[in-house]
């Protein structure tokens, strides 16, 4: 919850149940894909210019919460161990920590002072006890500034689900708050994969993780920036590069502008001339019978894409973007299942699953949010409360280390405006800030940690 310094002041704490618990006590192994993700957290921070709640102690926010609770098992439930020792989770309606806090200045001031270590403190970031069996995986925390605007975070283990999950959560928390169906039902059930098998020996995504498990992450500290950019920047920047890539998205426009800029705030390399980037993309609606777009658990793939220094020369931006979008719609469902049937290939003896290892690095790592868009509507602006949407939304990845990490997601303008947030060592952060080629797009810069 931050240092003696921080501005964020927590000063209640209590346990929020469903309002139907289940007459039986029932329990649910997590996935290989969510073990593989244990090492790192899920933290997302909505901002509202004003309050909805007043005294989240009134009954009505509490009664809506546990509602939506009461369709979410997993979420008030505990960590255990199955006979294999592989974690589960046992919907015991143990409850779902809740904080309250007191922000010193106002939600205009935060947005332009606090940089984005500090905006950590809006959230709750906690490691896993060894023993986790009264611990709560998930927490909200609700941050009341001066002036009325609030800003509430949601955290949870990256075992439990992904940042969809934890974003449809919170829709269905706003849905219910109106009295409206839940528009994206939560779905527990795991893929199940087709009886044919798949090849792990020429799968892209696959031999890629073999190599992860390989590398050491450096240890190093990092920071965090957050750009806004327009509709009409990102709308005139396609249009530059559409001889290159007529079908570019704002993703491949953006995670190849940022790729291009760190890889040359970084640096040549000695080692080899090759630059990597991964690539981190969702997969409910990816495969040949989809996912529901509710499914609570996760549904990432990551891959790597490798250029040559000549590729990844600074005026190429248009064929870097074409790269990447190719890259990523050239994804076939056999990767997924190729993943997944590698990790249960890692499986130690007696069917315990390996430890978790960082998918978030070390490489640079840019992860796609284009399916929070639908239609023209983005859902993670979508969340109301007394009409109020909100103004911003940060994402963070406990545990990304390495390289850096950037989100490429929806921004509150919506069209084909764009929020990135990205993650780098501290010293590269602050040169990326200034980066004139960035700067030209004219970005909101907000949460600059430098």
């Amino acid at each position: 919850m931050g240092d003696q310094k921080s501005r964020v002041n927590v000063h209640s704490v209590l346990t929020q149940v469903s309002s139907g618990p289940s007459a039986s006590v029932e329990t649910y192994p997590l996935t290989r894909l969510d073990h593989a993700m244990g090492h790192h957290t899920i933290h997302v921070i909505f901002y509202y210019e004003k309050s909805p709640f007043g005294s989240f102690d009134m009954d009505p926010i509490r009664v809506t919460l546990s509602e939506v609770l009461s369709s979410y098992p997993p979420v008030t439930a505990r960590l255990t161990r199955d006979d294999a020792g592989n974690w589960a989770v046992k919907c015991n309606d143990a409850g779902v920590r809740v904080l309250r806090a007191r922000v010193g200045i106002t939600l205009d001031e935060w947005l332009r002072s606090a940089d984005g270590n500090e905006e950590r403190d809006l959230t709750v970031w906690e490691d896993m006890p060894e023993v986790p069996n009264t611990w709560s995986p998930f927490r909200i925390q609700l941050n009341d500034f001066e002036g009325g605007g609030v800003a509430i975070g949601l955290s949870c283990t990256h075992m439990h689900g992904d940042l969809t999950s934890l974003i449809l959560l919170f829709k269905a928390f706003s849905e219910s708050h109106h009295g409206q169906a839940i528009t994206f039902p939560p779905f527990f059930k795991p893929p199940a994969p087709p009886d044919k098998k798949f090849s792990v020996n020429n799968s892209k995504s696959t031999s890629y993780l073999e190599a992860k498990l390989q590398k050491q992450t450096p240890s190093v500290k990092m920071s965090t920036a957050t750009f806004k950019f327009s509709d009409s920047v990102v709308k005139q920047c396609l249009s530059e590069i559409h001889d290159k890539c007529p079908d570019a998205s704002p993703f491949d426009l953006l995670a190849a502008l940022f790729w291009i800029r760190v890889v040359h705030l970084k640096g040549p390399k000695h080692d080899d001339h090759t630059h990597s980037l991964s690539l981190c993309v969702d997969f409910r609606r990816l495969l040949q019978e989809p996912l529901p777009y509710g499914y609570f658990g996760n549904a990432l793939n990551f891959s790597l894409l490798s250029l040559n220094e000549e590729e990844m020369d600074c005026s190429m931006l248009g064929r870097v973007a074409e790269l990447v979008h190719c890259h990523v719609s050239g994804l076939k469902e056999e990767e997924f299942w190729a993943t997944l049937h590698w990790l249960d290939l890692q499986k130690e003896e007696g069917g315990k699953y390996a430890p978790p290892f960082a998918m978030y690095g070390p490489e640079f790592t840019c992860v796609s949010v284009e399916h929070m868009i639908i239609g023209d509507q983005s859902v993670m602006y979508s969340m109301n409360f007394d009409s109020a949407k909100p103004v911003h939304v940060s994402c963070h990845v406990g545990n990304a280390e390495g390289e850096g990490l950037i989100l490429v997601m929806p921004s509150a303008e919506a069209g084909l405006a764009r929020t990135v947030m990205v993650t780098l060592p501290e010293e590269e952060t602050a040169k990326l800030c200034e980066d004139q080629s960035i700067l030209r797009l004219k970005p909101t810069m907000l949460l600059r940690s430098i």
